[in-house]
């Protein structure tokens, strides 16, 4: 039996005596003064009067009390075919020395630090030496290009960047540094030094002044048994600024604070994840994403766990049989994985033979998250697999579980195409647009009464009224989930579809508004939309449509072929930007609106109305037959 809605009930009948028992699992500096305090910030802050540090509960607190010893991180790449092992000292150690450098260049309490890294165990203990010292960190995924790793700078302005001469891709690799160089050149703030981890496939040069060898300066102070003591922080003082896509293409800085963030990461793993401290647990996820800073860095280091870091693919690393492998070598419990991997896994090996070469006998559950689940990918896993495959959702802006079914309470019914019933802090409604409550089994607006749980985001940064605007002004007391979706009569939460423009492909949610601008960007072309269009591999797939300029004769196919790599160049090949088509006009309503979400439905093959606000109806019958052309 669940013990679910018993702790969950247990939460809504006292919220703040619920996470002041979670608290006890953090060790503090100075215990709160207040679980909640409801005048602090925009909405209200947790452990007010706090003070901690999320270093000294992710190393010391377990090298001190027996797991010295235990694998923390286990680094597996079989892109470059290097494996490493790091136990809770060893770690500590590697994170005492970087922080003991970081310190040497002026980085001290409140400081950010980008982290342009890739799938390294240099970039986890960059994270934790950062937490050590009190300065905040902001992880850029390795794969973005350099405008936009540009504006993160402008946004954060740090006083450091920790970077590495390259990514490795199957069959490519991409060059970190001159990404690095344009967009400090681009930026109008600039870092005052940048630390470089020098790869053996492809190293870089350092300009002088500047950038400085991470290797050596590392090894430098471990040699000389460098030791930084842990800065103690306010429990709201922020861990990580982390950037989201905007609707306005504009990236949003999520703060996370370091005590709401601890209480959360650590109460998850054993409720929702069932793991115990000391088991093996793989987020196999990248550090750019939240899912990287949640469950490969954070939450499994607090909870006495081994983290599997992992530098592969799902697929062609070296087939679809390497996550197979990793669970096997290393005695992995859980994994946690998008959608997007066992679609492309299935694609590859739709039989599953490559699961029976692999001595599977510890793994006991498959959880599922970035996008919707669809009931095939979870039937083939739960067939192929013979274990639990646990959809749940979640968000960049919580940074842990919306809804779930809490395995450590015991497993709830699973229903296909649900990720089940709220968390403990999360309670959820569905509103029409005018705010008002809807009935089970209708499609509102998915939103989350205020305050949100400890661990959720309390603004944005240097951005308070975006925040508001953003998220809460819509529906006051609510926080807004930019979701569209329904709770059935059991409780059961159902999400459809994004409200607003922000697309996911393969698990990485991305801006349409941004891509947009880079769109029409481009000489020939005077308005342009783009949608995302379902897609079997990848959830979503962005699709543009172009207007081109009056008096334009060039070839059409060149101009595509032209806007798919400015789209490349300018967000990076993350976006998966390779359809875009020309249109005489598109659909808008008759106050200038366009009406994507119409768009959408018909290139999705979808039931849609005629929008009762459309200016010309004969327009969407011309995007009917374009996309039908380009089928």
């Amino acid at each position: 039996m669940s013990s679910y809605a018993e702790v969950y009930g247990s939460w809504k009948s006292d919220p703040e005596g619920f996470w002041a028992q979670a608290a006890k699992e953090i060790d503090w500096v100075t215990p709160p003064q207040k679980t909640f305090d409801a005048h602090a910030g925009v909405y209200g802050r947790w452990y007010t009067g706090g003070t901690c540090n999320t270093c000294y509960n992710a190393l010391d607190r377990h090298v001190e009390n027996g797991r010295a010893d235990q694998p923390a991180i286990i680094y597996d790449s079989p892109i470059t075919g290097n494996q490493k092992t790091y136990t809770y000292a060893e770690l500590l150690t590697e994170v005492n020395a970087l922080a003991s450098v970081m310190q040497d260049k002026g980085i001290t309490k409140g400081d950010r630090v980008i982290i342009y890294m890739p799938m390294v165990a240099e970039a986890a203990v960059s994270m934790l030496a950062c937490a050590r010292l009190g300065a905040v960190h902001s992880v850029v995924f390795g794969g973005f290009a350099a405008a936009e790793l540009a504006t993160r700078i402008d946004d954060c302005a740090p006083k450091m960047i920790i970077s590495a001469s390259c990514g490795i891709e199957p069959g490519r690799i991409v060059a970190y540094k001159p990404l690095l160089d344009e967009a400090i050149e681009l930026s109008a703030s600039k870092p005052e030094t940048t630390l470089i981890l020098q790869r053996e496939q492809q190293t870089c040069d350092l300009i002088e002044g500047r950038d400085f060898d991470y290797a050596s300066l590392t090894a430098a102070a471990r040699e000389a048994g460098a030791t930084v003591d842990c800065v103690p922080v306010e429990a709201t003082d922020p861990l990580y600024i982390l950037y989201t896509s905007g609707t306005t293409g504009q990236p949003k800085g999520v703060v996370r604070d370091n005590g709401g963030h601890m209480v959360a990461l650590k109460w998850s793993m054993k409720a929702i994840y069932d793991i115990d401290p000391g088991m093996v647990y793989w987020a196999a996820s990248d550090v750019g994403w939240v899912v990287g800073h949640s469950y490969i860095v954070y939450a499994p280091l607090l909870h006495g766990c081994t983290s599997i870091l992992f530098e592969g693919k799902p697929v062609g690393t070296p087939d679809a049989g390497t996550f197979w492998r990793v669970i096997s070598e290393h005695g992995v419990e859980a994994l946690f994985t998008a959608p997007t991997a066992f679609r492309a896994i299935k694609g590859q090996d739709p039989k599953g033979e490559f699961i029976g070469k692999y001595d599977l006998s510890k793994f006991r559950i498959l959880f599922l998250a970035g996008e919707r689940a669809d009931p095939d990918t979870i039937h083939w896993a739960e067939d192929k697999l013979g274990v639990p495959v646990i959809d749940h959702w979640w968000q960049t802006e919580t940074g842990w579980t919306i809804a779930g079914n809490p395995m450590g309470l015991g497993q709830l019914p699973v229903k296909y195409g649900s990720p089940t019933v709220p968390m403990p802090g999360y309670d959820m409604q569905v509103l029409n647009d005018e705010g008002e409550p809807l009935p089970a089994g209708e499609l509102g607006n998915i939103v989350v009464k205020l305050p949100l749980p400890p661990g959720c985001f309390p603004t944005l940064w240097n951005a308070e009224e975006r925040f508001k605007d953003a998220y809460l002004a819509e529906f006051p007391g609510y926080y807004k989930t930019a979701d569209a979706g329904y709770i059935d009569e059991d409780g059961y939460l159902f999400i459809m579809a994004r409200t607003d423009d922000i697309i996911n492909v393969a698990g990485h949610r991305l801006s349409t508004g941004g891509m947009e601008e880079v769109v029409a960007g481009h000489k020939d072309v005077a308005e342009c939309a783009v949608i995302g269009v379902a897609d079997e591999m990848k959830g979503q797939i962005p699709c543009g449509f172009l207007i081109l300029n009056a008096g334009c004769n060039r070839e059409h196919d060149e101009i595509k072929k032209e806007v798919i790599a400015l789209v490349r160049e300018k967000i990076g090949p993350v976006a998966a930007f390779k359809s875009a088509m020309v249109v005489q006009r598109l659909p808008k309503t008759r106050s200038g609106k366009i009406l994507r979400g119409t768009m959408q439905k018909i290139a999705d093959g979808m039931e849609w109305k005629m929008p009762a606000t459309i200016d010309d109806p004969a327009i969407l019958d011309e995007i009917s037959e374009v996309l039908k052309q380009q089928k």
